[in-house]
Formats: C-alpha cells, structure tokens, sequence
C-alpha cells in the first residue's frame, strides 16, 4: 500500500501545531511493535518549530525526499494541505479535509480517517440516543469530517456554530449537496438551538490542555442532552465534567483518536490494525 512496505518498515509522522501531548505516536508505534513491524512516528509540531502552515509544502518536499510512509495531519492544517496533494480519497473530497497522506507510486494521496473514527466511537457510545436535532460546536477540517460523520448516522438536522458564519456557510452548503437540502444549517442563535436541541458536540480546541475553558456557557446544557467531544488532551475536558455533573450522557474524544489511528495504521502500513489492542493502548496511556 506503501513506498516502504517491501520491507516491512514504516516512517510515519504528524505534523499539527502544539502536539506535544499526542498519543498518536506511541499508539502507531505500539502496535507497529505487535505486528513485527519496524514502525517509527515523528511529532512534527509547527509550534516547536516555530512555524505556521505556510512551512506545509517545505515539510512535505522533505517528508517526501526522506522517504517517509505516510504523514497525519491535524490542526491547523487539514484544509491547507489539499492544494499540495495530487489525488485526494472519495471521502477526503467529499469532507473537503485532510487528516493521512500516503505516499503511492510516487504520488501524494490524501484520506480522512477521521469520519470513520468519529462515526465508530458514536456507534459505541451513543447508539440508542435520540438525534432529531443536533447542534455542532467548530467548522474546521475536524469539523467538515465530524458532521459528514452525523448526518450519516441519522442526524435529522445539523445546526453549526462557528465564530466566522462564513466558514460555517461553506461546510452547510457542501453538506446539504451530500445528504440533501435543509439537513445542515448555519448556527445564528445559540440559546434558541440548544434550547431543542437532543445533542450536542464539539469540535473546536476549546477545551484542550493548551485552551482551557468551554466552547459555549455551560448554563445551556440540559441533563436531556447528549455531549461529545472530539478533545482527547485531557479526555475529561470542562465540558464533559460541567455535563456529566447535570446528568448529560457523554462520549469522550477517546474513541475517535483511536479509530482514526486504527484507519492510519493500515492505510500506512499495508496490515490490518488489532482495534481492541489499540485502544487498550490508549486507555492504558491516559489511566
């Protein structure tokens, strides 16, 4: 599936911005181990390098010169890094985001495994709650990926929130072309949504170790609603500890980085992941 597969060897990486705390690494790697694999994952964290996402194509020219498998890509660059691809996976185009690139027959491949990670985490977590009306927190590339994840698992209506309308707007339209008019709607009037909403989710970096706080006044949580998170550092965020403290059913973002991980594994090494192990894994590493 890979440059690097012949053998048996992968050089992997992700590069984001304040990733210090990842568990991608030692979750690729532990299971890399497992397999007989010689599997080595590089943090490239643009804060530590002092760089912005317009270092994206310099990164990836030597992430390519150094014959490295495949790269995960997280915020903030998920959208940024399209135009810098040559084929993009049906789900990548679709979502209009970016979160693995392989290295296939010398050209860049782009997926997004953060739909299915997303979407298999809801499956476990929140199978049997109602979803009528769902308000979503973010409209960034986790969050083009999170609410494709949503309205394919019978979200009827999608209310999305963004500090910028505007980008909110882009990610409503691509949506409605996907599941049908009038299932996504821009967010204006917070209160009003949440008031009827069944659940709710964020996928903004409110909340993260490096931007405490809450994505929204936790005042607007009801103990009807179900809340989730795709925040994993720490993986009880505010919101999920304002919400479990009123009676809210919660999901973590827990399930989410291991399944998108799970996805990424094969997609770099060419060799099913063991699921089970991998979350083990990640529960061990954040008990």
């Amino acid at each position: 599936m890979s440059q690097n597969n012949s053998n048996n060897s992968v050089l992997a990486g992700l590069i984001g911005s304040g990733i210090q705390a990842s568990r991608t690494p030692a979750m690729h790697e532990r299971e890399g181990d497992a397999q007989g694999l010689r599997y080595l994952y590089r943090l490239i964290d643009l804060d530590a390098l002092k760089l912005d996402i317009g270092a994206l194509p310099n990164l990836l020219e030597s992430a390519e010169r150094m014959s490295f498998t495949g790269l995960n890509i997280t915020f903030p660059c998920k959208q940024a890094i399209i135009p810098l691809l040559d084929e993009l996976s049906d789900e990548a185009r679709g979502i209009g985001a970016v979160n693995t690139v392989v290295w296939k027959d010398g050209k860049r491949v782009g997926h997004n495994t953060d739909c299915l990670g997303f979407a298999e985490g809801f499956r476990r977590g929140l199978s049997d709650t109602r979803r009528q009306r769902v308000v979503q927190m973010g409209a960034g590339g986790a969050g083009a990926a999170v609410a494709h994840a949503l309205l394919s698992e019978g979200v009827e209506q999608l209310t999305i929130f963004e500090v910028d309308p505007s980008r909110s707007q882009g990610l409503v339209d691509n949506l409605n072309v996907h599941f049908g008019q009038g299932r996504a709607v821009v967010g204006l009037d917070l209160p009003a949504a949440m008031a009827v909403a069944d659940g709710l989710v964020n996928t903004t970096p409110v909340g993260m170790a490096k931007l405490p706080g809450t994505p929204l006044p936790v005042e607007l949580l009801r103990k009807e609603l179900w809340v989730a998170e795709i925040i994993y550092f720490p993986l009880q965020t505010e919101l999920l500890k304002a919400a479990r403290a009123i009676g809210c059913r919660t999901l973590d973002g827990g399930n989410m980085a291991v399944f998108q991980a799970v996805k990424a594994f094969e997609l770099f090494s060419g060799v099913r992941a063991d699921a089970e192990r991998m979350q083990a894994h990640f529960q061990s590493m954040n008990g």
